[in-house]
């Protein structure tokens, strides 16, 4: 059976895209499409379907997207400099590292992972 190697893309709606490519290439690094196309590094990708009724993000969104980031916490220091609300929680952590969840300025949900180390 012929398999897919990775993701190509994610598309969404947005009530200004410019704005919000800007605001991801500011504040997470990712490249604006308009510019250039963003190369990210290998590394493990979950895609895990939930039930319509979980609780692990807002019930108002489809999706819920997760960045892997190398420091997750030198990550959150800046985002709140950046005036940017960051959200932790204990029970997120796990022996497959550590979480933090952001919102866009549209209201989209961000989680940022931080693989445990080998």
């Amino acid at each position: 059976m012929a398999r897919i190697n990775g993701i190509g893309g994610f598309f969404f709606r947005a009530r200004d895209p410019r704005a919000l490519a800007a605001w991801y290439e500011t504040h997470l690094g990712i490249d604006d499409i308009a510019k250039t196309v963003w190369t990210q590094r290998a590394g493990d990708t979950v895609f895990s379907p939930f039930a319509e009724d979980t609780d692990y993000f807002s019930r108002e969104k489809q999706w819920l997207i997760n960045f892997r980031v190398d420091d997750l916490d030198a990550m959150m220091a800046d985002l709140k400099v950046a005036g940017i609300a960051v959200e932790t929680r204990a029970e997120w952590d796990s022996e497959v590292g550590r979480f933090c969840r952001i919102h866009d300025p549209e209201g989209n949900p961000i989680e940022l992972w931080e693989p445990a180390k080998d």
